[in-house]
């Protein structure tokens, strides 16, 4: 609820990536009272509005849309800039806010979350509207340096030889030797 009491009148939005499904209102300019109902899970989006009257529910399954941005919203009104975790789709009139908040701490958090959860590529908003992934990737994995190995970065790498690192432990033999009627050597002076 906003300032006014009229529902959606407030930029925050918050819903938890984990928590799916949920359930939530929506600004939407082209539906009657300027609002949509959008329920998520991470299978399906299904959008709930009614145009002049008609009321329209369409469902989208989520490997459809193009993925999570992150964008920066002008002020409207009262309401100062804001920064907004949105899940896209190439039909504009079918994306959908995950969160919006005033100041961006945790922005990139979500942005990141919900790419994971919802398993869509990360995109970034260009100068120019175009989106495009920040990282590269083959399929769904990740493309990135190798990570150094440890060995070399080891805090106590200079404490243990290497040698230790490559020895196999000793393993006891599947029967073990057992030697009778021989006398015990005991080396006296």
């Amino acid at each position: 609820m906003g300032v006014d009491g009229s529902p959606g009148s407030g930029r925050a939005l918050r819903l938890d990536p984990y928590a799916l499904p949920a359930r939530y209102a929506a600004r939407d300019g082209g539906a009657d009272g300027q609002i949509r109902q959008v329920e998520i899970d991470r299978e399906r989006v299904v959008l709930r509005r009614a145009v002049r009257g008609i009321r329209m529910n369409v469902g989208v399954p989520v490997h459809d849309f193009r993925g999570v941005t992150m964008r920066t919203l002008p002020p409207e009104g009262q309401e100062p800039a804001a920064v907004a975790v949105v899940l896209e789709h190439r039909d504009t009139g079918l994306s959908v806010p995950l969160f919006v908040a005033a100041e961006g701490d945790d922005a990139v958090a979500q942005w990141k979350c919900w790419g994971r959860v919802l398993g869509v590529p990360l995109l970034v908003v260009e100068d120019d509207g175009a989106l495009r992934e920040p990282f590269r990737r083959i399929g769904r994995i990740r493309i990135g340096s190798p990570a150094p190995r440890r060995r070399r970065r080891s805090a106590i790498r200079r404490r243990r030889p290497s040698i230790l690192l490559r020895r196999k432990p000793g393993r006891p033999p599947a029967e073990p030797i057992v030697h009778r009627g021989e006398h015990e050597i005991i080396a006296r002076n």
